[in-house]
């Protein structure tokens, strides 16, 4: 699945990146958020490691409510 704008960034296009992650994380759909990460990203929180996307999301999914009620 190829999603715009892809490397190598422009200062435009580096800007549209962050925003749609920011607008990902502001959905609080764990499942929208997990699509703002690569298939085979590294994630650690706290003690926990996880990696890829399914992972993040099912962690998202487990901690969905505290996670993003964060302000």
């Amino acid at each position: 699945m190829s999603r715009p704008p892809l490397p190598p960034f422009t200062a435009e296009t580096a800007a549209q990146k962050a925003r749609m992650a920011e607008d990902a994380w502001n959905s609080r759909d764990p499942a929208r958020v997990a699509l703002a990460y690569t298939t085979d990203s590294r994630w650690r929180n706290r003690a926990e490691f996880l990696q890829g996307q399914r992972a993040i999301e099912a962690f998202l999914r487990a901690v969905a409510p505290g996670t993003f009620d964060y302000r």
